[in-house]
């Protein structure tokens, strides 16, 4: 049970687990496993339960028919650290994250808004 939304830990695998994100699909997945693991954090992830259906109504054939033709919704995953410790949002405004080329990883590229992480000056230092 976590304290609050912004820390939350879980079993992956058997393993008692820092959750990073959940319901993320693989290429973020990959982003995220490839960052963190260069940070020296041992990534689990683990395929997410289906998302839950509302019932359908029963009465109207013609709905469930074209309802059967829509794809099913894509394989999503839970990414967690083995440090059940770890607040990805204290990591990133902590300034704790860095990417390969050395630079501390911002919120835009934490987002993947950025292709790369330009240090910035902390605004309190400015």
């Amino acid at each position: 049970m976590a304290l609050n939304k912004n820390h939350e830990f879980a079993e992956l695998d058997g393993v008692k687990c820092g959750i990073v994100e959940k319901e993320v699909l693989s290429e973020r997945v990959a982003f995220l496993k490839e960052l963190l693991e260069f940070n020296r954090f041992t990534v689990v992830v683990e395929s997410s339960p289906p998302p839950k259906k509302a019932p359908k109504p029963a009465a109207d054939t013609e709905e469930t028919e074209t309802s059967a033709a829509v794809p099913p919704p894509p394989e999503t995953f839970t990414v967690g650290v083995t440090d059940y410790t770890f607040n990805p949002i204290n990591a990133i405004f902590g300034r704790q994250l860095k990417t390969k080329n050395g630079h501390i990883v911002t919120l835009a590229y934490w987002q993947q808004k950025e292709n790369e992480s330009h240090d910035e000056i902390p605004y309190f230092e400015q």
